[in-house]
């Protein structure tokens, strides 16, 4: 049984962990303040922007919703990434001394975590803002909330916070800023082409796909936004573009006028539905639980990495 004195040093011990949450966020803020870090919300205002305005038929239709949310899931992605990419790898003899000196690495990167999510949350109200802006509809139901733009806002948020944790993970490892800026462009590609959405993904490569943070990112807007709900305009598109042709000018117009018109569209529309779209509560849950999942799994990881800093001879 303990002693009063262990208890008393044991507690004394988690007094300090705590106190040292407080102080490390403190200077983080600092550092937000002295170095320009606020540019990361005009950043995400920009690239937001751009993508609002390449996006059609958003939540209007299956194809628009799928290459949209792909869109913003890079957008989350990438501002994530550049939120802590550096963030650590930049102060790593600091961080060794201070340690040295008493500083838990738990408490570090306690302090690092709330203030990505803080940088995250902010990031998200700006995608939430200029995507209205840009005019891009937003549905109306929410599955989990009730209102669509919560279910939205709590899913970008997830998808920025599980990258901002990825590239923390990698700040912890790299050896230098220069080499954490070398692996975002690989780290970019990879959620790019196994998004599930770029590419017809078979095999081994659909395997790794569900590992990676863009596909589940997509998968949780299209949910969200009743993906299998939504009309599917492929088919239609396809038929439109062979009126060109003169001898099916005649095909064409029968069709329209015709019952047949009708079942191509129903059949674009089964065809593009997905069981990994469905539109319940269960499926969200599973989704936002996947991502919230990996950011702190990639936060644990850092941690682990970081607590070996003494050992680092750089």
């Amino acid at each position: 049984m303990p002693s009063f004195a262990e208890e008393t040093k044991e507690k004394k011990r988690h007094f300090e962990r705590l106190d040292q949450i407080f102080i490390y966020l403190g200077k983080l803020f600092r550092i937000f303040l002295n170095e320009n870090g606020w540019k990361v919300f005009p950043m995400a205002a920009i690239v937001s922007l751009l993508v609002a305005l390449v996006c059609e038929n958003v939540f209007v239709n299956m194809e628009g919703t799928q290459v949209g949310a792909l869109a913003f899931s890079c957008v989350c992605i990438w501002n994530g990434f550049f939120n802590s990419i550096q963030s650590v790898c930049k102060e790593r003899p600091i961080i060794k001394r201070e340690h040295r000196a008493g500083m838990h690495i738990s408490s570090y990167m306690l302090a690092q975590m709330i203030y990505q999510a803080i940088l995250c949350f902010g990031q998200t109200l700006i995608q939430l803002a200029i995507y209205h802006l840009c005019g891009i509809p937003y549905p109306k139901v929410g599955i989990m909330t009730g209102q669509f733009i919560f279910d939205f806002g709590i899913t970008l948020f997830l998808i920025t916070f599980a990258a901002d944790m990825l590239a923390l993970m990698v700040s912890c490892i790299v050896k230098s800023t220069t080499a954490a800026m070398t692996v975002v462009p690989f780290l970019l590609i990879l959620q790019l082409i196994f998004s599930g959405v770029a590419f017809n993904l078979t095999g081994v490569a659909d395997q790794v796909s569900w590992l990676t943070i863009s596909r589940w990112g997509i998968r949780t807007i299209c949910t969200v936004a009743n993906h299998n709900g939504l009309p599917s305009v492929s088919l239609y598109a396809a038929v439109n573009k062979l009126t060109t042709i003169p001898e099916f000018a005649m095909i064409y117009k029968y069709l329209v006028q015709s019952e047949a018109w009708n079942v191509i569209g129903t059949t674009s529309t089964q065809n593009m539905m997905k069981q990994e779209y469905a539109f319940t509560a269960a499926n969200v849950r599973l989704e936002w639980g996947i991502l919230l999942l990996m950011g702190v799994v990639f936060w644990v990881i850092g941690t682990i990495f970081l607590e070996f800093i003494d050992r680092d001879r750089r």
